[in-house]
């Protein structure tokens, strides 16, 4: 018995812009990923995709991010740079906190592209406040300067060895993946972070002790799919460490794919052509002339 193809899995890429000053690709624009997570993706039997950004000076042909959502099983979103403060109605109170506008630009269309069509999304570190602020929630700048009484979230030493402990809210469905498990330790590794969670999503974790929402999750109801999101990287747990195996997040994430590709959303008709439009029109007239 043949065996069940494998799932598709894109993932946003990672920008460097055209830098004169560089070595190797000189005044290249560069897209990437991190073998990281392309890797914790793939433990779990997944083929990996990186989505690049279709746009740009170089750009050519007709591939669109829409024709990624249709043939793709469901998209991480990346972490990485800020994101811009313009995106959520603010001006950056800092130069260096000013971000990637045009990387936010692929992001929020890579999330619109596969949102449209049902295909699970799941979001890592940027990749939370990214699709906290595409469907209209907001970040704080800098939390340790923004949010009273906040911890260290970021470390730029220790980096992917800094920690601290979050809970896991009661009833969400993190929770049901880790069962009486109220409370776990995770990597942190952000400045920025949820103020205002976006309407129709809940909060599943936060930070202790100060509270910053650390998991979020959009509403179950029909129409609706699976998006789903980690301020910490899952992808940096090590096997035998005392932080949150990420295990259960990443077949749940693959299990709401597999879901998907098997009961995909019916595609959208095409809105009619100009042509098709005036034709429609002047059938009604003649029509209408008849009668």
């Amino acid at each position: 018995m043949p065996a069940a193809p494998r799932l598709k899995i894109g993932l946003s890429a990672c920008f460097q812009h055209a830098d004169p000053a560089r070595p190797l690709f000189t005044g290249k624009t560069l897209q990437y990923v991190e073998q990281s997570i392309a890797h914790w993706l793939m433990s779990a039997g997944a083929m990996v995709v990186m989505v690049p950004c279709p746009t740009g000076e170089t750009a050519r042909g007709d591939v669109t991010l829409d024709h990624y959502a249709e043939w793709l099983d469901g998209i991480v979103m990346h972490g990485g740079a800020d994101v811009w403060p313009g995106n959520y109605g603010e001006e950056p109170l800092r130069e260096e906190w000013v971000g990637d506008r045009v990387r936010d630009l692929y992001d929020l269309a890579v999330v619109k592209a596969f949102a449209q069509v049902g295909k699970p999304i799941f979001g890592v570190c940027r990749g939370l406040q990214l699709i906290n602020v595409a469907f209209g929630g907001a970040l704080y700048q800098d939390i340790e300067t923004q949010h009273p009484g906040a911890q260290q979230h970021r470390n730029a030493t220790a980096y992917d060895q800094h920690f601290h402990d979050i809970q896991i809210l009661p009833d969400s469905h993190l929770a049901k993946l880790y069962p009486n498990m109220p409370r776990a330790r995770v990597n942190s590794i952000h400045h920025q972070g949820i103020k205002r969670v976006a309407p129709e999503f809940v909060v599943e974790a936060l930070s202790e002790p100060d509270g910053v929402p650390e998991a979020i999750r959009l509403k179950p109801a029909p129409g609706r799919g699976y998006i789903a999101a980690t301020q910490w990287h899952p992808e940096f747990h090590k096997q035998g460490s005392d932080t949150l195996d990420d295990t259960a997040i990443l077949n749940d994430f693959l299990a709401a794919c597999e879901q998907a590709k098997a009961h995909p959303r019916p595609a959208a008709r095409p809105a009619p052509s100009l042509r098709e439009r005036a034709a429609r029109r002047l059938r009604q007239a003649l029509s209408r002339q008849r009668d």
